[in-house]
């Protein structure tokens, strides 16, 4: 006899600035061959929280962050998150024929739309391209527009899929920065997935490692920002985390 999978995905419905918590349980995927993607997993973001995601490649990562944006479907055990959801991915998806602020708003045919948009552009530094052609911007432009589209929506979660990969060093550090100050500035509660043990320690309140499609480690961060790689405490977390990963220190 077949039993019945139990499988469960609720968003919060939420006065405008109000947000909520992210809690998954016993959250399981398999592949067509059945070996797990995600293995029961259990997680609780409080609100607010900044939390960033390590894990090697086929640890899982991608498909928690499809699940909780929407883009994959439940198939077992239970999910709630905010319904404003937004995600910033590593490449920017930009669309080439339309404007920086159209692109800011895309999908939003409102009058004010364009203001919207204007809004969000002075805060992540680009008001000074708001007519601009996807194609005329840097790399850090055109990942700066990608988070005013995601903060335009006012979103109650934000997840970050690596969205500094692909970027040069400097740019990086200053796009870090500025995720910071969004943070601080919305308050949304906000998932990173990244490979960058240090911009986890930088950033997050917590840091999570995924192995396998579970959570091996999950650890605060209590050092005050702006957190110095040259801090013993930093330097003891990220070799626990180097370590957890499967990278010592020979």
């Amino acid at each position: 006899m077949k039993h019945s999978i139990a499988k469960t995905e609720v968003e919060t419905e939420l006065p405008l600035g109000n947000k909520a918590d992210v809690v998954i349980t016993d959250l399981s995927r398999q592949f067509g061959d059945g070996s797990p993607v995600l293995d029961h997993l259990s997680l609780a973001i409080p609100a607010g929280e900044f939390v960033a995601l390590l894990g090697r490649s086929g640890s899982g990562k991608s498909t928690l962050l499809r699940t909780l944006s929407g883009l994959d479907p439940v198939e077992h055990g239970d999910v709630v998150r905010p319904k404003a959801v937004s995600v910033v991915f590593q490449e920017s998806r930009l669309l080439p024929w339309r404007r920086v602020w159209q692109n800011v708003v895309l999908g939003q045919n409102e009058p004010e739309a364009k203001e919207r948009a204007l809004r969000v552009l002075v805060e992540v530094g680009l008001e000074h391209r708001v007519d601009a052609w996807p194609l005329t911007l840097s790399g850090g432009e055109a990942q700066r527009v990608a988070l005013a589209r995601a903060l335009v929506r006012d979103p109650s979660f934000l997840m970050l899929d690596e969205p500094f990969a692909a970027l040069d060093a400097l740019t990086r550090i200053q796009m870090q920065a500025l995720v910071l100050t969004l943070w601080r500035k919305h308050q949304c509660t906000t998932l990173l997935v990244t490979h960058d043990v240090d911009e986890a320690l930088v950033l997050a309140d917590r840091v999570l490692v995924l192995e396998h499609g579970r959570i091996k480690v999950d650890f605060p961060v209590s050092l005050p920002r702006p957190r110095r790689h040259a801090d013993p405490v930093f330097e003891a977390l990220r070799g626990e985390l180097l370590h957890a990963l499967g990278v010592h220190d020979t």
